[in-house]
């Protein structure tokens, strides 16, 4: 998942502009070798002034034949291109996997629940979720709608009442309560199952 889908990525950043599918590059680097139906033959026919005229490339999807006219500049230019999506994709695969986004994935619904359920946590334990989540709240909260936090136990816990509207100041508050919890507190068999349905209890929740 992606803070904006693949496609408006790629057009972002020009990707599908520049024309760099293998359809596009050999569509502007060539043509189809073409077959024909012969009716005195009774069957198709490739033409075969082409052959050894041209270098030609097979396409393993569909095996059409492509005789490739693009002078060396054209494909060089083609391989400038391709090196640079690739260094592209790097960078977003770099992000994707970097931070809070390599623990939670990337938050892309704009009103969210986030529910705490820390069991039987040793205190190290407890202390490295809290950062992980103090990290998603920063990085990634910061940059959506609307909020809340709720943590399972025999006695639920909310940050607010219900989902609200993402500032600055929102996610500070929301932090140091985050910092603010018991380490231990009562817990039941139900209590995550209550904190979910506590969650989806707010209509204006998308997740």
């Amino acid at each position: 998942q992606s803070l904006v889908s693949s496609s408006k990525w790629l057009q972002r950043y020009g990707l599908k502009r520049n024309k760099l599918s293998l359809s596009q590059i050999l569509s502007q680097t060539g043509f189809q070798h073409r077959k024909d139906y012969v009716t005195t033959l009774g069957k198709p026919v490739a033409s075969r002034y082409a052959d050894g005229l041209f270098p030609q490339y097979k396409r393993a999807q569909d095996g059409s034949v492509y005789n490739l006219t693009a002078k060396k500049e054209l494909i060089l230019h083609f391989v400038d291109c391709l090196i640079g999506a690739i260094e592209l994709y790097k960078q977003r695969m770099e992000w994707l996997t970097s931070g809070s986004r390599q623990i939670f994935g990337v938050i892309q619904e704009q009103c969210i629940v986030i529910v705490l359920d820390f069991g039987t946590a040793a205190p190290t334990e407890f202390d490295l979720c809290r950062d992980a989540l103090s990290m998603v709240l920063v990085e990634q909260v910061i940059q959506i709608s609307r909020f809340n936090l709720i943590r399972a136990a025999q006695d639920l816990m909310k940050w607010q009442q219900k989902c609200t509207p993402v500032s600055e100041h929102t996610v500070k508050s929301a932090v140091t309560w985050l910092w603010k919890l018991d380490h231990m507190t009562a817990v039941s068999h139900t209590s995550s199952a209550e904190a979910l349905l506590e969650a989806m209890g707010d209509e204006a929740v998308s997740s």
